[in-house]
This record gives C-alpha cells, structure tokens and sequence, in this order.
C-alpha cells in the first residue's frame, strides 16, 4: 500500500471464536499489542494491518491462535505473550512426540514454550529423565500427559504416580482419618492432573482397577515396576535413600520421570535432598537426561514469572 502499511487475512473457519478472540476481544487485543498490528476478527476472516516487519511478526502468532482454536484448546493472552515471546513459529515441532491428543477428552496438550518442548521430547526419548524447575512450569502436568499417552497407546500397562508426603511444618500423625486420608492431600495434584485429561468414569475404574496407582514414596519399597510408565513429583522432598530405592525400582519396558524444584526443600536437613544429590552423580550416564526449566518457561499468570524470578535475584 502506498502509506507503507501491509494487510494480511487470515482464513479461521473451524476455529471456536470465544476460544479465539479470548474473554472481551482479550487475546485479540493481545495479539496488537506483541506484534504492533491492528486485528480485526470478521465471520471466517482474522485480518492483520501494520508495517511489513509488524505483519511478519504476527502472521505465525495468529495461525498459532487459529490453530489453538480449531481444537478447542486452552488459550488466554499469556499464551499469546508467549507464542510471541517463546515459541518457533514452526509451532515447536509437532510430529517429534511434544504434540498429545488425549483420548476421551477432546484435548490437544503441547508445549507452550520452547523449554517444555525439549522436555517433552527428552521424555519421549529416554528411560530416566529429571525435571528440575520453578512452579508453575508444566513439569508434572506434562509428564502426566506423557504417561496417559503411553497408557491409552498401550506402550505400558499402567501408571504409577509417586510423592514424598513431606510438608513444611506438619507430620502425617497430626492430620485427622486413616492412611490414605492423611496422605491424599499431599497426593491431591497428582489427582488434578488426572481429572484434567482423562474422563472421570475412566480415572476411577483404572484407580479402582490398579492401571493407575497413586501412592505416597514410602509405598514403592521393595516393588519393582515394570511395564510402567512412572512419575516422581516433589522429588526435591526425597531423602538421598528415598531416592535410590525409588530409580532401583525400573523394571523392563519401563520410563521414569522425576520433577521438583530445589528452591522448595522441605526436608529438616536440606543437604538430604535426593535431587540434589542426582543432580551430582548420574549426569552422564546414557538413558537419563536432565532438563532445566526457567521462570521463561512458567505457564501460569505473568505474573507467577516475575515472582520467581524476583525471589531468584534476592537470593
């Protein structure tokens, strides 16, 4: 155009509009801000006006959207903020095993920024792999996404999720109920994340029936789980032998996962943390991997990242 500016329509049938456009125009508005374009959203068309730079810029961002939209997945404009901010306009390799279709549930979960896609990956890659990051990183949601994928592609026969029940300034003993009444509040995200891509009828016939196990650390002693698709979560919160007895118990056709967050060790002597003491003495050997997450890699509200990283300057 003779003004300098370039116009740019972008077909959106199939796309859910309310998922699109976001709570008041929100994602739309989001969208004009990262990439400094004017959007107007019309019947089947999403069209995008600015500089060439500005239009170039925003083009993948809103197919990103389209695509979002189209099957019917989260998206808010911190998602947005961070397809411009974080994500390959390649939408972070879809097809490398970081893109998950669940079952039953209508729901496509990937990665939101390119640090989770590397997880992901790692994942699907290696027997052993150690999430090491801030809250609010994706690292156990992810992990639970991978292990129903394998369990619904019969890749294992079960699941077993795992966490130390270990809480800063209270012990089991103090807390009302029988066993599995004191443990289920420490085991509660665990069960979160299984509500959120699973059915609920097809969640508590596999817990019923065992496919899926949910169990406080202490239960795995002198198990061995094979055939299993396996989750450590907290595992900052593992003792150095809770954490040996826990990676011996790998049997054939097995994957673990191990996720925590070193700022948030609740044990009495923090020098016992089983995750630091793996930080130090299996890198290297082949089959495990370690990844590393940053407050980048933070999916919650924005402002979740700027508090992590404002406690990690203080420190």
């Amino acid at each position: 155009m003779s003004d300098g500016t370039e116009t740019r329509r972008l077909p959106v049938e199939g796309a859910d509009m309310l998922i699109l456009a976001g709570v008041n125009d929100s994602n739309l508005v989001e969208l004009a801000r990262v990439a400094g374009v004017k959007v107007s959203l019309r019947g089947d068309t999403m069209t995008l006006q600015g500089t060439p730079e500005q239009v170039a810029k925003a083009v993948p961002i809103a197919q990103r959207m389209v695509d979002t939209a189209r099957q019917r997945g989260d998206l808010d404009p911190d998602d947005v903020m961070r397809m411009g901010d974080e994500v390959p306009p390649d939408g972070t390799g879809n097809g490398d095993g970081t893109r998950i279709a669940l079952p039953g549930v209508r729901r496509i979960i990937q990665p939101k920024t390119a640090g989770q896609a590397e997880y992901m990956s790692k994942i699907a890659e290696h027997d052993i792999v150690v999430g090491i990051g801030p809250a609010g990183t994706g690292k156990t949601y992810l992990a639970v996404a991978a292990a129903v994928d394998a369990l619904a592609r019969k890749r294992v026969r079960r699941i077993v999720l795992a966490r130390p029940a270990v809480e800063a300034g209270e012990s089991l003993g103090f807390l009302p109920g029988d066993m599995q009444a004191k443990v289920d509040p420490y085991l509660r995200p665990l069960y979160d994340a299984l509500d959120d891509m699973m059915p609920p009828e097809r969640v508590a016939r596999a817990l019923e029936t065992r496919v899926i196990e949910i169990a406080p650390l202490a239960f795995m002693r002198g198990r061995t789980l094979g055939d299993a698709f396996v989750i450590l979560d907290e595992a900052q919160n593992a003792t150095n032998l809770q954490m040996k007895m826990f990676l011996t118990r790998l049997g054939v056709n097995s994957k673990i996962v191990i996720t925590g967050d070193r700022t948030q060790i609740d044990l009495p002597k923090r020098e016992e943390s089983g995750l630091l003491q793996v930080e130090r003495i299996l890198p290297g050997i082949e089959g495990i991997a370690f990844h590393y997450f940053s407050e980048a890699d933070v999916v919650r509200h924005r402002l979740v990242r700027e508090i992590i990283k404002a406690y990690a300057d203080d420190s």
